[in-house]
């Protein structure tokens, strides 16, 4: 038996701007040893410490290993079966409810970005080759952002984060790169070796922010009011770039007399919590320091004037002519994946007559609760934990009373998983083939296979293709996927002659040798994709879909029973709900306490270290209260995931905008209200 070392190249597929390149070392057939890929001109060698306890996270004990089923559902007495017994016990299902209802539409899958890689869109496309069915619409990330950048700009090209390295001011609007984009932070800092300023605008005093030239600490939702106060004072002082606003700005004469006549500084500080002199002060940064970079972070439109807040963060880099400059520009996010065919989604199935239901992903459960001829009978779920992360959880219950088969493909027991029929495990990233691109850089890796499949695990991909080969010899006919296409040929098609000229290819297998750039650079770009072809301050487009043609403040709503605001950032040590499991994350990691201001502890007689509880008219949870005074008074931090998660307080709210992007408006998961109260002893 030799013990050579073999290197596979892998990527991190989590839900995460950096998407890692990886160098996996492999003896025997074990995964010994994860490190960063040098090749790779983003993430250049280096992981965290998710990416470097990959292996502990392969070999974790919590890991599924084999099919499970479970009866009666969520009574906990899981009983060991076959693939050929799940496999019959779907096809079954599946085939009865195509009977009894004459379609396929009782059927719906409920799928997000658990795993971002391309062939991970084999779910999508299984169910398509059903033909009619009932499917997913809308985002739960990021969709308010993407349509206000779709309104201004017409969407497309995003600038090359790389490039932020030659910025003269860095302005991070509600992003902690120091935790969830820690690459980022080496342009960041090539910059200010170089003389760059770093500001950090966040409600949270944030690993990013202790770094910052200037912190701004902002009260939630009101980063589009402070925009707009910055650009009324450039305005006003003529410190703005007339011949870029001139050349390729639509409705700025609307947007001036709205800034002098309509924005108040007095009302700007008042609401935002930020003083005069300092949204003078970032005034006089964005005007002296030429180019300038604006990063515009997920959370800030997690809120009801969540579009709003990005459309006017937008116009602000527009009019001091930052939108298409190397150096400077908008940063948000990245549609890699727009540029790729994705192949997998093309087998529409066979015309039963009937048409595809869309459910949108933020309000699945009432949705599907809301549906008849047929109801909703079947539920697939993968690359999600909705118990832990949705709104709705009171509908989550209801609907799964109504449900008759759960199916979720996961790695792990999630709290979703542990209400379901049927679990199937699934591969890692290290046992299947795979493409990934980022949302935020530039840059395609290939996932090679670097080990055998864990136990007896499966990709989505072989999963997908062998239930259609089990519903085809049951019923011929039933699905058209291709159940013998390999994941290499899949690769392959992805890899279309516009797609290799875009990242400078012959073959996808030069990828085998290093990853790959998009070749589109770092040079001004104006060529906008709106229909005027510049940057649309005031938007027909918006005006049409019966939103405020031109970026405007709106509070959004508030409950005084419950005074305060939630926030539920990402933990460091992990990605939503992912990575709560694993062995490796110590003690002091895994508690998940309340954070708030030691003012609105006192208010509610609560010490450091209490038990309390959260709660609000969707739920409760318990924590315990950890006090610190640079958390703003009137807010409470919990992070996401954990045994006991935080969704079960979430409002239901949407955002102002999405539907553009992705068919339904974004969640507002941060016009969350709650009260606290100290637990005492005989309330437990």
């Amino acid at each position: 038996m030799t013990s050579d070392v073999k290197v596979y190249r892998n990527v991190c597929p989590r839900n995460c701007y950096n998407t890692c390149a990886m160098l996996s070392h492999v003896v025997n057939g074990k995964l010994l040893k994860v490190e960063g890929d040098p090749s790779h001109g983003y993430s250049q060698g280096r992981l965290c410490a998710k990416g470097y306890a990959y292996t502990s996270y392969v070999y974790s004990s919590e890991r599924l290993r084999y099919p499970l089923k479970q009866y009666p559902r969520g009574s906990g007495n899981w009983v060991r079966i076959t693939w050929e017994e799940a496999l019959n016990l779907i096809s079954a299902k599946l085939l009865d409810l195509n009977h009894r209802y004459g379609s396929n539409r009782s059927l719906a899958y409920n799928k997000c970005s658990g795993n971002v890689g391309i062939l991970h869109y084999a779910t999508e496309g299984m169910f398509n080759s059903f033909g009619s069915h009932t499917k997913l619409r809308g985002n739960p990330c990021m969709s308010a952002g993407m349509d206000a950048v779709t309104y201004s700009s017409g969407g497309g090209k995003s600038p090359d984060p790389e490039a932020m390295s030659n910025s003269k001011l860095i302005v991070i609007w509600g992003a902690n790169p120091a935790w969830t984009a820690i690459h980022q932070l080496k342009f960041i800092n090539q910059a200010r070796d170089k003389g760059a300023v770093l500001v950090v605008i966040d409600p949270v005093y944030t690993a990013t922010a202790a770094t910052a030239d200037y912190y701004i600490q902002i009260r939630p939702g009101t980063d589009g009011l402070l925009a707009l106060g910055i650009a009324k004072v450039l305005v006003e002082g003529g410190r703005y770039d007339s011949s870029f606003v001139e050349e390729h700005v639509v409705g700025w004469d609307s947007f001036e007399s709205y800034l002098t006549e309509k924005v108040s500084l007095e009302e700007v500080q008042s609401i935002t919590g930020v003083a005069k002199n300092v949204v003078e002060l970032l005034a006089d940064l964005y005007f002296r320091n030429d180019p300038a970079a604006s990063w515009c972070g997920f959370g800030l439109q997690r809120y009801q004037n969540g579009g709003q807040n990005v459309r006017a963060i937008y116009a602000l880099s527009a009019l001091t002519g930052n939108v298409g400059k190397a150096g400077g520009d908008f940063y948000y996010f990245h549609p890699a994946t727009d540029f790729f065919p994705l192949n997998l989604l093309n087998y529409q199935g066979p015309n039963d007559g009937q048409v595809t239901r869309t459910i949108d992903i933020n309000y699945f459960p009432s949705q599907a609760l809301s549906l008849v001829d047929p109801p909703v009978k079947f539920l697939w779920i993968a690359g999600r934990n909705p118990l832990s992360q949705d709104q709705e959880v009171q509908d989550w219950t209801k609907l799964l009373k109504e449900l008759e088969m759960v199916v979720t493909v996961d790695l792990f027991m999630t709290k979703t998983a542990e209400v379901s029929d049927i679990v199937l495990p699934a591969t890692s990233q290290f046992e299947d083939l795979d493409i990934n691109v980022s949302y935020w850089h530039h840059w395609a890796a290939l996932n090679q296979k670097a080990i055998e499949p864990y136990y007896e695990t499966k990709s989505d991909l072989e999963i997908a293709q062998q239930l259609t080969r089990k519903l085809n010899e049951l019923q011929p006919g039933f699905s058209n996927f291709p159940s013998e296409r390999s994941a290499e040929e899949w690769v392959e098609s992805e890899f279309t002659p516009e797609i290799l000229e875009l990242y400078g290819l012959s073959s996808w297998r030069e990828l085998e040798k290093a990853p790959a750039k998009l070749r589109i650079g770092n040079k001004p770009w104006l060529d906008f994709k709106t229909d005027t072809g510049k940057f649309e301050i005031f938007s027909k487009d918006a005006k049409e879909d019966r939103l405020p043609a031109l970026p405007r403040f709106w509070a959004g709503s508030s409950d005084p029973s419950f005074p305060l605001r939630l926030l539920t950032p990402q933990n460091i040590t992990g990605i939503h709900s992912q990575n709560w499991l694993l062995e490796w994350i110590g003690p002091d990691e895994r508690r998940n306490d309340v954070t708030m201001n030691p003012f609105d502890a006192v208010l509610r007689k609560v010490q450091d270290g209490d038990e309390v509880r959260i709660y609000n008219a969707q739920g409760s949870v318990t924590r315990k209260a950890r006090l610190n005074q640079e958390v703003l008074p009137g807010i409470v931090i919990i992070y996401q995931g954990g045994k006991e998660p935080v969704n079960s307080l979430l409002s239901g709210l949407s955002a102002d905008m999405g539907k553009k992007y992705s068919g339904s408006e974004g969640a507002a998961l941060y016009n969350a209200f709650v009260e606290v109260e100290k637990i005492v002893r005989s309330q437990i």
